[in-house]
């Protein structure tokens, strides 16, 4: 969604050449991004919402 383009424009400016980010680069701001606390998760992090349903799964 729109919202989530821009917080990676935050670290990727727009017109960037994909093919001079490297996979550490990528794998640095998924883990900063999905540790970020979100107004659409009620303050949470998606990290923290993922595991929380992952465990639901494994307990039912």
């Amino acid at each position: 969604n729109e919202h989530t383009n821009g917080l990676i424009r935050q670290y990727i400016p727009k017109k960037s050449e994909f093919d001079n980010i490297s996979k550490e680069q990528i794998v640095t701001i998924a883990h900063k991004l999905n540790h970020r606390p979100r107004k659409s998760l009620n303050h949470k992090t998606p990290f923290e919402v993922f595991m929380h349903s992952f465990h639901q799964i494994l307990v039912a």
